[in-house]
């Protein structure tokens, strides 16, 4: 059932989009008049009040966190010992999530760290696939921005914009930020992070104290542009998938009509399929990442209580 309803979803979206680009493209005079989605978002009312930061991505983005609230109440709204499929599945989701975060981090920090990384996940999973549906990037609103005749797609993909990315990347920084110093403290993170390695003890200790420095200076660095690289690779792969799709929409240009829109769609639903999967593996990417900074930084005095032990 799910399988079929992703295909029809898939199906509908192609052509959706397909005759949307077609149009655009007839509209604007073939390949030159179509630039692919808009790297920068669009305030979606005109003028320059508080307002005109509501943008398009913005919009998606709180239209998704409503989808997933919306979703979760109602599974969870009467929980029952035989649960229906709607608590089944939200079960199933949340219990294979939370192993995974266990298995990575550990028992004892995965209750802290659980929230910030299924979020991510979840999130970013259902926004890059959201941004895949009929509709989004296809539907403009028209007289908004300062002068009020411009024209803005009423729906974008909210993972496709670097504002985005960025907001859940800082985000995570945060939280891994304060779980680290919940763990270890603000001096066993220095030492953590300067300190000597593998237990060294007496003179190799203090000799080689400067060249520990030098590598927690360059941990600190990784750690402050670990915002960039992770927002980047987010929002590099979603808006290289959409500038994709909506390529092989105008790619076949023969001036027949039909030809045209028969070849827009048809190139377009592998890329599309793969898309799916692809919204996946950034949100799954996305959450591991952040899990493997968490285990680094957490497990440090752990490691030296063994060694103590031993």
């Amino acid at each position: 059932m799910l399988a079929d309803s992703v295909f029809l979803t898939s199906i509908i979206s192609v052509l959706s989009d397909a005759a949307a680009a077609h149009g655009e493209g007839a509209h604007e005079g073939g390949h030159g008049g179509h630039h692919g989605v808009d790297p920068d978002a669009k305030g979606l009312f005109a003028g320059d009040g508080v307002l005109t930061y509501i943008t398009n991505s913005v919009l998606v983005g709180v239209i998704v966190v409503g989808l997933i609230l919306w979703f979760v109440r109602g599974a969870m709204k009467k929980v029952e010992s035989v649960p229906g499929k709607q608590q089944n599945f939200l079960e199933l989701v949340i219990e294979f999530l939370y192993k995974q975060v266990e298995n990575i981090v550990g028992p004892k920090i995965a209750p802290q760290a659980f929230p910030l990384l299924a979020t991510i996940f979840i999130f970013v999973t259902v926004a890059n696939w959201f941004g895949l549906l009929p509709g989004v990037g296809s539907i403009f609103v028209l007289g908004v921005g300062p002068d009020g005749h411009g024209q803005a797609p009423l729906l974008r993909p909210a993972t496709a914009d670097m504002n985005m990315t960025i907001a859940i990347a800082l985000i995570s920084l945060v939280v891994w930020f304060v779980i680290t110093i919940k763990e270890l403290g603000v001096g066993g993170f220095i030492n953590h992070t300067f300190g000597p390695k593998g237990g060294l003890k007496g003179a190799m200790k203090y000799g080689l104290m400067p060249i520990f420095i030098v590598v927690g200076v360059i941990e600190v660095i990784s750690i402050i542009f670990r915002p960039m690289t992770l927002s980047l690779r987010l929002y590099g792969n979603v808006f290289a998938g959409e500038n994709l799709l909506h390529t092989m929409a105008t790619l076949v240009q023969t001036g027949n009509a039909a030809v045209d829109f028969i070849c827009s769609v048809l190139l377009r639903i592998p890329f599309f399929l793969l898309e799916i999967l692809v919204g996946v593996l950034q949100g799954m990417v996305f959450a591991l990442l952040n899990a493997v900074f968490i285990k680094l930084s957490t497990t440090h005095d752990e490691e030296h209580g063994e060694e103590a032990h031993h």
